[in-house]
């Protein structure tokens, strides 16, 4: 028996080595055909929703299910009325990262032209030019962005079983937070 070289077992012919390519786009070809269905099929009757939030700065959010909130936000587009903001934690760090964890009424206007409600948790985060540790930051805001995932059962009039989620990211030059989701019934 002749000795072999350790290079000489890991060297792979041409064929085997197409063998292992083909093989490797085919696994490729599946995995992107899966997600694929699996995006399809989560958004599967999901109504797509876009629109702007701004600041109510003028005080014309007013509804009694916002008694209590931090902030309200005027909402326009495929949602229009208010978004009531209840802050449950805040951290802010030395470098400016500040990150936020609440939950939100909105009280708007639903697909049918009926008044509803429902609730989301959230997650905000964002960076400013400065912050404290535990306070609100200072400075201007460089960038924000939070996620809302709409709590199970808390839907009414037109939001009756929605389910979904929307995204703000904040638009800091304009001023404003486009916002943008999927709401399913």
């Amino acid at each position: 028996m002749s000795k072999r070289k350790v290079s000489d077992l890991l060297y792979l012919s041409a064929d085997v080595q197409n063998m292992l390519r083909l093989a490797f786009a085919f696994t490729l070809a599946l995995v992107l055909a899966w997600s694929i269905f699996v995006n399809q099929a989560n958004a599967a009757g999901a109504t797509q929703i876009s629109g702007l939030g701004v600041f109510d700065d003028s005080g014309s959010c007013s509804d009694a299910e916002g008694a209590g909130s931090d902030f309200a936000t005027i909402l326009t587009g495929d949602l229009t009325g208010c978004q009531y903001v209840f802050v449950e934690s805040s951290v802010c760090s030395p470098s400016g990262t500040y990150r936020e964890v609440g939950r939100e009424i909105y009280v708007v206007e639903g697909p049918n032209g009926e008044v509803g409600t429902f609730e989301t948790t959230y997650y905000f985060s964002s960076k400013f030019e400065e912050c404290v540790d535990g306070q609100f930051p200072g400075g201007a805001e460089i960038f924000g962005r939070c996620q809302h995932p709409i709590t199970k059962g808390s839907g009414t009039g037109d939001f009756a079983g929605v389910s979904g989620r929307l995204d703000f990211k904040d638009d800091i030059e304009a001023g404003n937070f486009p916002y943008r989701g999927h709401l399913k019934y």
